[in-house]
């Protein structure tokens, strides 16, 4: 199956926090419709408003027209890039679509001009990035709020 990847590809809220949902277990929310959210609101906003004014960008993985995979890539205006919810739908996992969409990731930050990408991961996470992305391990600080 061909898998196409768009950088700041169109936005379906729905097919988005579907796609989290499923890779990060949890339960899909619905983007709030009006209004801005509040602190402790169930309602959020939804992701194509948060995507427009916090990231230089996004990758979307499609097969079939559907979603596939997704990565957020936001920034500091400057330098430095970070990659937040990389998730690929489960029944393209195992097929380099992960890798792919971060390696695009990559080469739309340094065309923009970026020196450096980050991204923190859990454990169990390392080889993926570590291995079939590149990144090189470094120390790093997490402070929950």
């Amino acid at each position: 199956m061909l898998i196409r990847y768009e950088w700041r590809g169109a936005v379906d809220d729905a097919a988005l926090d579907a796609l989290h949902a499923e890779g990060f277990g949890r339960p899909a929310t619905p983007a709030r419709t009006t209004g801005p959210a509040r602190t402790g609101d169930p309602a959020r906003t939804g992701w194509r408003e948060r995507l427009e004014r916090h990231s230089l960008g996004w990758v979307c993985a499609r097969a079939d027209g559907s979603l596939a995979g997704f990565v957020n890539v936001a920034w500091d205006g400057g330098e430095h890039a970070f990659l937040l919810d990389t998730v690929v739908a489960r029944r393209h996992r195992h097929e380099g679509v992960g890798a792919r969409l971060v390696a695009v990731a990559a080469e739309e930050a340094r065309g923009a001009g970026c020196a450096w990408l980050h991204v923190d991961f859990e454990e169990r996470l390392r080889p993926f990035y570590l291995d079939a992305c590149g990144f090189r391990e470094t120390s790093a600080g997490l402070l929950a709020l």
